[in-house]
């Protein structure tokens, strides 16, 4: 009998920890959400900003916050009144350069939808006063294998030149990664 005690008390432990980690394992910003911002300024019409010449620098985190990886990044947009063609060029720390080519098509005056090579399906996008936040998952390529990566994407306006991006990324639930990143538009 104490043997089937000790048992259902180790399992009890197990199951609380594992209910703890399952809870701050995938809690995320989903609190957060775009309209939170719509009265606020400086308003991000993500089409404007980002047409014409951007810099970027950033780092990526792993999920216990450590830095991994710096870059820099060059971005070029072009916007026709619906689609906004976006050209980025990341040069990583390591010496990797990434190229990924972004149509992001304004569906209105609050969502988009975006399409580029390495992302799976169409990115989402909602723009609210200073906030725009993108949904997608992105191919990433790690140890020779492309891992399906689900990017929670927030940009934030800060003027007329400087908006910073947190990215959340997560691999069935979990978080894996943060990055952050400050853009300057020239």
């Amino acid at each position: 009998m104490e043997i089937l005690m000790r048992y259902f008390k180790t399992m009890k432990s197990i199951s609380l920890i594992i209910s703890l980690f399952l809870i701050t394992s995938c809690s995320n910003n989903s609190s957060m959400k775009p309209e939170d911002f719509k009265n606020k300024e400086p308003r991000l019409i993500i089409e404007e900003y980002l047409a014409g010449s951007v810099k970027a620098w950033g780092v990526l985190q792993n999920r216990s916050g450590k830095v991994t990886r710096q870059f820099s990044a060059d971005l070029n947009g072009t916007w026709d009144g619906k689609n906004l063609i976006l050209k980025e060029k990341f040069n990583w720390d390591d010496g990797e350069i990434q190229n990924r080519e972004w149509t992001i098509t304004k569906v209105d005056e609050h969502n988009y939808e975006g399409t580029a090579g390495d992302v799976v399906g169409k990115a989402i996008g909602y723009s609210y006063g200073p906030a725009f936040k993108f949904e997608y998952v992105l191919l990433v390529p790690v140890k020779g294998k492309n891992l399906k990566i689900t990017f929670d994407d927030w940009i934030f306006k800060q003027d007329d030149k400087v908006a910073i991006n947190r990215a959340t990324m997560t691999k069935f639930g979990f978080k894996v990664a943060e990055l952050t990143v400050v853009f300057v538009k020239d």
